[in-house]
């Protein structure tokens, strides 16, 4: 059974647990990226579903684009053939191209996220 960390930040993301639990994949959901990465060190996920959101005014000087970034450089070390789906809103999307550059994502769906399309990035 294939391990996904569900990253849920925003009020926005929709429960996919049945989606989840339909695909035999088990689900650890984190309300913080903090959290997440803390399960890094004894979990290694095959997928992560988190939620993208724009660092417009982060203390980093511009370092960090997003609320995953130190996830994902946790994740290269951790888990680095995990596949990551981000979920973002329709005025952010332009942000995630930033994200992707740096970390290859497996796919990116805005708000409201379409199921069909969601499965499809966890079966490819």
């Amino acid at each position: 059974m294939a391990l996904l960390f569900s990253i849920v930040e925003s009020p926005l993301h929709p429960n996919l647990s049945t989606l989840y639990q339909q695909r035999s994949i088990e689900e650890m959901k984190f309300s913080s990226v903090r959290k997440a990465i803390q399960a890094l060190k004894s979990h290694r996920p095959e997928l992560v579903v988190a939620d993208f959101i724009y660092g417009y005014g982060n203390n980093y000087a511009g370092v960090n684009i997003s609320n995953l970034d130190v996830f994902l450089y946790s994740l290269q070390k951790y888990a680095p053939t995990a596949r990551v789906i981000a979920l973002v809103e329709k005025s952010e999307r332009q942000y995630v191209a930033k994200l992707n550059d740096v970390f290859p994502l497996r796919g990116v769906l805005e708000y409201p996220v379409d199921d069909a399309e969601l499965a499809r990035l966890l079966n490819a």
